[in-house]
């Protein structure tokens, strides 16, 4: 990977992290979860409203964690906003592989996407909960009616 990428990857942790998207609670929203990391106190809830036709309407979070975590929960909300369920499972599956260093699998995402700015988490296994906290709160959300 080059500098000029790495630096770039490095450029949109830290604004998401510092100004992060999507930062509220959705107004009619009907899914939530809560997600917590006691490892490093990492804390996420998010609120999604998914339409009758599985399309992800809205979708915002709250929390506070380091900027990994915020940065990971922006990207995200800002992906799988007006996208389909579906697509929506397929981008966990990928973002996972992504962060935990199993990129040869990878379907969807590529050095284009904004979320590939986080494949260098791969490095740090610590870092992975950090990552994928609001990912799987996400997942939590869809799966409880």
């Amino acid at each position: 990977m080059s500098d000029l990428l790495k630096e770039l990857y490095q450029e949109i942790i830290i604004d998401h992290g510092n100004t992060p998207r999507n930062f509220g609670e959705c107004e009619n929203f009907n899914k939530s979860a809560d997600g917590h990391n006691p490892l490093c106190g990492d804390k996420v809830h998010l609120t999604l409203h998914l339409d009758d036709d599985d399309i992800i309407k809205d979708i915002k979070f709250t929390g506070v964690g380091c900027a990994i975590s915020i940065a990971s929960t922006s990207l995200m909300t800002q992906s799988l906003k007006n996208n389909s369920l579906d697509y929506a499972m397929r981008l966990f599956e990928d973002f996972s592989n992504l962060v935990t260093g199993s990129e040869t699998s990878l379907k969807m995402l590529n050095e284009e996407d904004s979320l590939y700015a986080l494949k260098g988490v791969s490095a740090f296994p610590m870092r992975v909960k950090c990552a994928t906290l609001s990912w799987h709160a996400f997942k939590a959300a869809i799966n409880d009616n």
